[in-house]
């Protein structure tokens, strides 16, 4: 791989691979608020918030980290006010104290915060306003969970860049050499050092919520319901089970970090968790597993950046589709000495093929306790592809979504997920928004 191709996928999987405590957009919000505090210089006696329906639709219903099991955009919102601490990125609400909980509760209770829906139509965007007496300070984050776009103090602008054109991932900013056929070999080909800086940490994070997940009570359980049923268990089953407590815990406020991958905490639980229980269960080396990691995850973000990061389509799929893929890099590296073993490029073409021509109509009705059971299903579809794939079989081009090539499949996907179900979004916003 050429140094500068081989650079752009090392930047991209830094820019993605962000480590995030709760799900992303409360603590986005949160770190809105938190950006215009700082910026207004002292606590402010009122709050007013303003999000996009994409955001409100993942924001209302999971449990804010450190919150003390509450949820919802006002408390996001409030707490990142209280933690004053912007800096700390998507883990703003690590360090929030008993006291805090207590005021941030207080203060929810006396409408220190009023929230409304923005009128963008940018899917992600949100917008917090602070002031007291007559100071005023604002902050925007649009397009990405950490970008901001606008600050603004007393009326004069600090920052301004909501006009400029900036990519809602980092893929979308060289469109054209994100490929199946360049992932593979990035994933053969980095230095190993790199794989470490990135992959350690989403090893270390991901499966520690998973655990968390199997062996504490946590939203609907479905991770822990997977393994109870399953006698005798398999590699596959516990694969799903453990990416699904990662969500259970998350989804139900667990103050653990994740790794995520496109903007999601449960679509980097997802895509990362099958590949560490199967490399376990192959006897993988380390190095074997960081590169199988590679995979899975620029195989997601290359699906995703037809997409953009918040849409109706359920972003789990993806993930999924990129796991079975990491999956099938560990299994053709134990067959890497029988020269009759098919080639990775192959399989993993038809294993993404026949998981998006299966799962793709899944919708995304916001981040919640059923989120761990999609991910559960995402994942059986797209290791049954797998399998599929293993023994040469792929659906037909022409068939539904299905084109010549693997790269006119996942664009095809993209385009339906992008533009066609606009429509499903809105109306699916409409129903969730109907009482606020």
């Amino acid at each position: 791989m050429e140094p500068s191709l081989y650079r752009n996928h090392l930047a991209i999987l830094k820019d993605e691979l962000l480590i995030a405590m709760g799900c992303t957009e409360p603590i986005a919000i949160a770190l809105a608020a938190a950006k215009a505090r700082e910026v207004l210089g002292t606590m402010p006696e009122h709050c007013v918030l303003s999000c996009s329906g994409n955001i409100v639709k993942n924001a209302k219903s999971v449990v804010v980290p450190n919150s003390g099991g509450m949820h919802g955009m006002k408390i996001a919102a409030i707490l990142g006010i209280l933690s004053n601490n912007s800096s700390a990125n998507l883990e703003v609400l690590a360090a929030i104290t008993d006291k805090q909980r207590a005021l941030a509760k207080q203060l929810l209770e006396e409408n220190f915060c009023d929230f409304k829906i923005s009128p963008k139509e940018e899917p992600l965007f949100i917008s917090v306003t602070v002031s007291r007496g007559e100071e005023t300070a604002s902050a925007e984050i649009s397009k990405r969970h950490t970008n901001f776009t606008k600050i603004v103090k007393n009326g004069k602008i600090l920052l301004d860049t909501s006009t400029e054109d900036t990519p809602a991932t980092a893929t979308a900013e060289i469109p054209d050499f994100l490929t199946v056929k360049n992932s593979i070999a990035f994933a053969q080909e980095a230095d190993l050092s790199d794989l470490h800086s990135i992959f350690d940490k989403q090893i270390e994070y991901n499966l520690k919520i998973a655990e968390a997940g199997l062996t504490g009570d946590w939203g609907a359980n479905v991770g822990k319901t997977l393994l109870k049923r399953q006698v005798p268990l398999t590699v596959n089953v516990e694969a799903r089970a453990y990416a699904a407590a990662g969500s259970d815990a998350r989804m139900a406020g667990c103050s653990l970090p994740v790794v995520i991958n496109s903007g999601s905490g449960n679509q980097g639980i997802t895509v990362s968790l099958p590949v560490i229980i199967y490399a376990k269960q192959f006897g993988a080396t380390r190095e074997t597993l960081l590169r199988a990691l590679a995979l899975s995850n620029l195989i997601a973000i290359h699906q995703k950046r037809f997409i953009g990061n918040l849409s109706a389509f359920c972003g789990v799929t993806c993930a999924a589709t990129g796991a079975a893929c990491g999956v099938a890099y560990l299994l053709l590296s134990r067959q890497a000495a029988d020269n009759a073993s098919p080639d990775l490029y192959d399989v993993v073409s038809r294993t993404i093929t026949n998981s998006l021509g299966t799962i793709s109509g899944m919708v995304c009705d916001g981040a919640k306790s059923s989120c761990a059971s999609k991910i559960a299903c995402a994942l059986e579809c797209s290791l049954t592809a797998l399998e599929m794939s293993l023994d040469g079989l792929a659906f037909p081009s022409g068939e539904g979504l299905t084109k010549d090539n693997v790269e006119d499949t996942i664009a095809a996907v993209g385009q339906m997920a992008a533009k066609g179900m606009k429509a499903t979004d809105a109306e699916i916003l409409k129903i969730m928004t109907r009482e606020m």
